[in-house]
């Protein structure tokens, strides 16, 4: 069985454990690399780009060589590197938990219990939930849902088929980091500057990819596709902009707007505003089956992607022969 057969069988059973399982409830790979990562801040910390250049090499680094290790070691063996990869692809994907987690929030509004809505936003993302009512509590959840297709799910298949296993790990520990020190708070909008840059460049591709595919595998490809370019640039992150511009737009709701954040209020642009209305509650799960639908097609396309790839490069090395 060939590397890119052994990448193939395993990235589609860690995301098919993904679907069945989600994440556990205590020990996840992920929060014990979030512990270790909070230590190095502890250690290194000083108001200093340079000190949170070298907090991101340690940490990020230090990911990307032990997934690194752990493939070389079991690379003569088939089965175990189907396994190894399987259980990589299921650590750093989060599909299933973010779905949990935005129907849930979408449950207590659809029963008209907003205060049950805005204890249970905090687990999705970081907006004063007190501050909202409960469109805006859709709303936000909705956005969450479109990044959080990227982060948790495409661009960590795309870092997999490009890297197998070191890039799974690398990803999902480059924007680990970025959600710990990536932000802009006095504590880290120094320290966390490399941390923040690493992953604009890192989910740059996965970005695009999750914009692409909510554009085709959404209820208005053309409303995507219109929302995409007039609004993506309008967000401060060239990530979260086309990807929540395609989802406004595959909706046909509008996201962005005014926003709270630890008590700091933003204006954002508003993306979808030329045809979309205002996110309501039964929108949430609308949004998690188009991000379903864009995970699923993600393995697709990164592992169909993988092997053109590499048909490609053992047909350039036969004629350079």
């Amino acid at each position: 069985m060939g590397a890119d057969r052994s990448y193939a069988y395993g990235a589609a059973a860690g995301l098919l454990g993904d679907l069945l399982l989600g994440d556990p409830r205590r020990g996840h790979p992920v929060a014990a690399f979030g512990r270790a990562a909070a230590a190095v801040d502890r250690a290194l910390w000083h108001d200093h780009r340079g000190w949170g250049a070298v907090h991101t090499v340690v940490c990020a680094g230090g990911a990307v060589a032990l997934g690194t290790l752990a493939a070389r070691a079991v690379r003569p063996c088939p089965a175990a590197s189907v396994a190894l990869t399987a259980a990589a692809t299921w650590a750093v994907v989060g599909g299933t938990s973010l779905a949990r987690e935005a129907r849930a929030v979408g449950a207590a509004l659809e029963r008209g219990d907003v205060e049950a809505a805005r204890a249970r936003l905090p687990h999705l993302c970081g907006r004063d939930p007190q501050a909202l009512d409960a469109d805006g509590i859709a709303r936000a959840v909705v956005e969450s849902v479109a990044e959080n297709t990227s982060d948790a799910v495409v661009g960590a298949l795309v870092w997999g088929a490009v890297a197998g296993v070191p890039g799974l790990l690398g990803f999902r520990a480059v924007n680990t980091l970025d959600a710990m020190v990536g932000h802009k708070s006095r504590r880290y909008r120094r320290y966390g500057w490399a941390s923040a840059r690493l992953d604009d460049l890192a989910g740059w591709p996965g970005a695009r990819l999750t914009a692409v595919l909510a554009t085709a595998a959404g209820p208005d490809p053309r409303g995507a596709l219109r929302a995409w370019r007039a609004d993506a640039g309008k967000h401060p992150s060239p990530n979260a902009g086309p990807v929540e511009a395609s989802f406004a737009g595959a909706l046909g709701v509008r996201l962005g707007g005014t926003l709270s954040y630890g008590g700091r209020v933003e204006h954002r642009p508003v993306l979808g505003g030329a045809t979309g209305r205002a996110v309501r509650a039964p929108d949430i799960d609308r949004a998690v089956r188009l991000s379903r639908r864009v995970g699923l097609l993600a393995l697709g396309t990164t592992l169909g992607a993988r092997l053109v790839v590499k048909g490609l490069v053992k047909e350039l090395k036969g004629r350079g022969k």
